[in-house]
């Protein structure tokens, strides 16, 4: 039996998703299609969470001055598609139409430049603590809602480290693939 859907997306937008501007995207090249959902997590301070500096960092507005880890990722301007607080909350950053700055130098099934044709989805959390239960059913509906509304990602889920191998580590080993990958069946839609 399926779930009601909790997203749906329409024009470019996560209907459901809290919609925060950015001005760290650019244009997707021409005749792109969307292929990959990539999954990263952050938080700032590293594994320290709320306090709204992811929202700040994605918008070049954080202040570098009240963490010195900050100083260490001072000027990078950087992007997701969509952010899944601890919370279960979800804010989109960009229009799944545009490109995200997300994956960096990246590569998948020999494709070069995975933010050329791919959606980010950034995961609270950090490489060394456990996600939260809400934080996976959230992703599973909204992975399904993307695979729904972009058949071509169907079987193409990746997480950063796959993508940049050596380079990053995210999700991290406290993702669970499996589990996630068993919700996301149970919400599948046809």
């Amino acid at each position: 039996m399926q779930s009601a859907a909790k997203f749906q997306v329409v024009d470019g937008q996560l209907i459901g998703a809290r919609q925060i501007s950015t001005p760290n995207y650019s244009q997707r090249p021409e005749e792109t299609e969307i292929q990959l959902i990539v999954i990263h997590n952050i938080s700032l301070p590293p594994s320290q969470f709320g306090g709204g500096y992811i929202e700040q960092f994605f918008q070049n507005q954080l202040d570098w001055s009240v963490h010195p880890y900050f100083q260490t990722i001072e000027g990078m301007q950087v992007s997701t598609h969509l952010l899944i607080l601890r919370t279960g909350e979800v804010l989109q950053f960009v229009n799944f139409n545009d490109r995200a700055w997300h994956a960096g130098r990246s590569s998948y099934l020999a494709q070069k430049e995975c933010n050329d044709y791919s959606i980010g989805i950034e995961l609270e959390g950090s490489d060394d603590t456990d996600f939260e239960e809400i934080q996976y059913q959230v992703l599973a509906d909204a992975v399904a809602t993307l695979q729904y509304a972009f058949p071509k990602i169907a079987q193409h889920l990746a997480g950063h480290s796959d993508i940049a191998p050596g380079r990053k580590t995210d999700p991290g080993s406290h993702f669970q693939w499996s589990y996630f990958r068993t919700l996301l069946a149970q919400n599948k839609r046809s």
